[in-house]
């Protein structure tokens, strides 16, 4: 190619409508549906064919109507309310500045390989990308000072379509930057903001743009620029395309890379949070920095830097992690390590769960975990598998113990509430009611709305749901050169009357799309009953190299066309944000069946849920903390299953009888007026129960209480005064584990209190009345350590057949008289109540105690009774 001058057409706006640019480059106006309808008055049609993109639609909108709309004084007026009330949103005062001076400085990052912000922006690929969009978004709304890192991909996650026997084809479109909602940072000569990164000796450079979601800004890095080779350049060219060469290559570019390009804007956070180990590196990138500017040692710069450090897991499974060959990180990392000032082995072990297996490939939450103080997974089940996943990380202690809590996910509300729902709360909650708290009295005017009124709110949602998937089968059928003749099929399928369920999520065989599919005769009879029909909305996508996913997808198209039910039974091709918002608010039941516990959390059952729909799903995931028996179902209990094949006959059997025996006739039970009334209490419970608990209002009040501002304190304080505690902390646990050897639990006695207070010594299985009161006293050696150094504890609960404790509590045992110690022995008591029936047992053991230690188990110790372990 010859070298080709580039330059950039904006669009040539009238003075009156400036301001349609700012408000199309905040993506403020996705969640805001007076803008949408303000950027839909301009050309409805040309709306539609920019992908709901505002920006390119400027760029699109002849000159002749721009001319007109200058003109119309009740779009300059609408132009006019609508800046008023962007501005007024980013000046407003939020709930983060009612927080005081004490975190004025506070910045969060918030790393992510895929941001879901909206279909214009096609740089996410599912519930991780949404989940993060709707996480700045909130963030956005509360005021918490927080920055958006990801890779800007020239061509983004694939567009599905199906071939004619129903198996799933991918095309990438490449997306035009300059036509998109984001901008190229430049440099106060114009000159765009650059980072650079070391790839096996080459260096590699991406340059930084940035979106406005409301008041946080998202920076994303590209790396297709002319100074890269050809193959450097594809690093950002494709969401989770190629090899895992390629993955460790772009992780490479948002973790090294995202922070120098942070550094690179001036700014300098507090708080990393790493939204799945995609970000992992960045650890490494804090301890390296710390370690250039500070001259501190490695281990120094690791407790500094971990301390702000926040990992969230979302993957159930080991096997789902991103992992790396010893080889490939030699070829990547050999060169950074000199830089760290540590071994090759220390380094490689960093990411391995045992340290001396110089075979074990380099795990992407291993180093997360090891370089982070919070750790947390998405839902209280999700916590549970998580902290039995990484047990393997803190040899001998108890797994409800490990150090991963639990936050579970929410939704961004404003961003998938239809606009007749949204209506509906504000006119019986009041204008702020998506602000309120799950304590606030508010939510019991739910009960005030009329049954009438919520259910034509929600039937016209599911018109607009079925319009949709009409014009969509439509599209589709063309598009594969259907004739004429047969497209007036996709008139009439779907009935808005009839009971609708949608299911929409990533074909994943563990979501098991076509559970429903195992009984045909029993599906068909229910689908095509006449007086009490159903139908079924499915929408998904599997991994390009997911054959096993692609093929559920292709049994459900079979299945519609052999049994002929393809009116009751519709694929809706190319599953995105759009889609999924008239899916989430039209249908009548949300289905989700994925095998337990591979569901981690689950978000759509969430959106559905605030928009009236009932869900029926498996025991997994959100729905353990948001089921209640008024407001949905549950698919078996959790059970677990030896044989898949067996678990899936018994819980497909489920669905059926639930289907038959209780979601058909509730439905369908109506009052004399065609209501379903028992249905709609339903609805209201939902409403009422699970919209305050699921929004990201209350995910980030959660984050900001567990994790941001525990995190950004401990920052400040191991950071400040040339890291003098850093340094210390550091030292501690040096000093402590050369020490730990030394340490001993020598004679361990164990009283029952009896009723005139004198003790007497407890047999071996002494048997003990609810109420008893037991005294133990332990003799610990703690050779040179002092006192405030270890915390000698009485770990309890219950014993299971194997003689381990299970769900223990711990007690901590007092030093008594510490100033008579002899020989760094010392006597430890405690008291425990017997408060429960049953085979209790207790232990007692040791573990490190510092004050700027964020957990005791940082320094991976523990010491037991010799002769009782857990």
């Amino acid at each position: 190619m010859p070298n080709v001058r580039s330059f950039r057409v904006l669009p040539a706006l009238p003075d009156e409508l400036t301001e349609l640019e700012t408000l199309a480059r905040n993506m403020f106006w996705c969640w805001n549906l007076d803008f949408v309808k303000l950027f839909k008055r301009i050309d409805s049609k040309l709306w539609k064919s920019c992908c709901y993109n505002p920006v390119r639609m400027l760029g699109s909108v002849s000159q002749k109507r721009l001319a007109e709309l200058a003109k119309n004084h009740g779009f300059l007026c609408e132009l006019k309310r609508a800046s008023e009330k962007l501005q007024a949103y980013i000046n407003a005062p939020t709930w983060f500045g009612k927080s005081g001076d004490t975190l004025s400085q506070m910045v969060v990052a918030y790393f992510s390989a895929e941001f879901g912000i909206h279909e214009c922006l096609p740089i996410y690929s599912g519930g991780l990308g949404i989940l993060a969009g709707d996480h700045l978004k909130s963030a956005s709304d509360m005021g918490i000072p927080m920055v958006g890192v990801g890779l800007l991909y020239q061509k983004g996650y694939f567009r599905q379509y199906l071939n004619i026997d129903g198996w799933q084809q991918e095309a990438y479109i490449t997306n035009d930057f300059y036509n998109m909602p984001v901008e190229l940072e430049r440099d106060d000569e114009g000159k765009p903001i650059t980072i650079d990164v070391d790839y096996a000796g080459e260096n590699v450079r991406a340059q930084v743009w940035s979106v406005n979601v409301g008041r946080v800004k998202l920076y994303l890095l590209d790396a297709n620029i002319e100074s890269n080779s050809p193959s450097n350049r594809l690093i950002t060219s494709a969401l989770y395309g190629g090899d895992n060469e390629m993955r460790i290559r772009q992780e490479i570019m948002l973790g090294i890379g995202g922070l120098r390009a942070l550094r690179a804007m001036g700014l300098d956070p507090m708080v990393c949070h790493m939204n799945e180990g995609h970000a992992a590196f960045l650890g490494l990138e804090r301890i390296r920095d710390l370690i250039e500017k500070k001259g501190i040692s490695f281990d120094e710069a690791l407790e500094a830097s971990k301390a702000g450090n926040v990992f969230t897991v979302h993957t159930p499974v080991k096997a789902g992690s991103d992992e790396f060959s010893p080889g490939l990180m030699k070829k990547y990392f050999s060169g950074y390590v000199l830089s760290l000032g540590i071994s090759e082995d220390r380094f490689m072990a960093l990411g391995r769960t045992s340290a001396t297996d110089s075979k074990e490939t380099f795990k992407m939450p291993v180093l997360a975990i090891r370089l982070s103080s919070y750790r947390n997974g998405v839902s209280k089940l999700h916590g549970e598998v998580s902290r039995k996943i990484w047990n393997v990380l803190w040899p001998n202690v108890p797994t409800e113990e490990v150090p991963i809590t639990s936050i579970t996910n929410g939704v961004h509300i404003k961003s998938w509430l239809s606009e007749d729902m949204n209506g509906l709360y504000e006119r019986y909650l009041g204008p702020t009611w998506c602000d309120e708290s799950i304590e606030s009295p508010i939510w019991n005017n739910i009960d005030s709305i009329p049954d009438e009124e919520l259910w034509r709110t929600h039937e016209r949602s599911k018109i607009s749901l079925i319009a949709f998937a009409r014009n969509r089968l439509k599209t589709q059928m063309q598009r594969r050169g259907t004739y004429h003749a047969e497209l007036n099929w996709a008139e009439e399928v779907l009935d808005p009357e009839a009971l609708t369920i949608g299911f929409a999520r990533r074909f994943a065989t563990y979501k098991r799309g076509n559970l429903l599919l195992r009984d045909p005769k029993r599906l068909i009879k229910i689908l095509s009953d006449k007086e009490k029909p159903v139908q079924i909305v499915f929408a998904g996508k599997a991994h390009p190299r997911d054959s096993e996913g692609k093929e559920i997808i292709r049994q459900i198209i079979h299945f519609a066309n052999q049994y002929n039910v393809r009116r009751r039974i519709v694929f809706l091709e190319d599953y995105d944000m759009n889609l999924a918002r008239y899916m989430v608010r039209g249908v009548d039941v949300w289905l989700n069946n994925p095998r337990p516990p591979m569901e981690a959390s689950g978000t759509s059952g969430m959106k559905a849920s605030f928009n009236g729909a009932l869900n029926l799903s498996t025991w997994d995931g959100w729905w353990c903390e948001g089921y209640t028996p008024k407001g949905g179902w549950v698919i078996g209990a959790g059970e677990d299953y030896d044989d898949n094949d067996y678990q899936d006959m018994v819980e497909s059997e489920a669905i059926y009888n639930i289907l038959e025996n209780e979601i058909i006739p509730l439905y369908y039970t109506r009052s004399a007026d065609n209501l379903p009334r028992a249905w709609i209490e339903r609805m209201r419970t939902c409403l009422k129960y699970i919209t305050p608990r699921f929004s990201t209002y209350r995910m980030l009040s959660d984050y900001m209480r567990k994790s941001y501002v525990p995190a950004a304190l401990r920052w400040q304080e191991l950071n400040e005064d040339e890291m003098a505690k850093a340094k210390a902390l550091t030292k501690w646990q040096i000093d402590i584990r050369k020490l730990w050897s030394n340490l001993s639990i020598n004679d361990v006695t164990v009283k029952v209190a009896g009723k005139d207070g004198n003790g007497c010594l407890c047999p071996n299985n002494p048997t003990l009345k609810v109420g008893s009161s037991i005294e133990v006293n332990a003799d610990v050696n703690i050779g040179n350590l002092n006192p405030r150094d270890v915390s000698v504890e009485l770990y309890n609960g219950p014993i299971d057949s194997y003689g381990h404790i299970n769900d223990g509590s711990v007690i901590k045992m007092k030093c008594e008289n510490p100033q008579e110690q002899k020989d760094s022995k010392y006597r430890f008591s405690a008291q425990m109540l017997c408060g429960h029936s049953g085979h209790m047992g207790l232990a007692v053991r040791i573990v490190p105690r510092n004050e700027d230690m964020s957990s005791p188990w940082e320094p991976g110790l523990v010491l037991w009774e010799s002769d009782i372990r857990n």
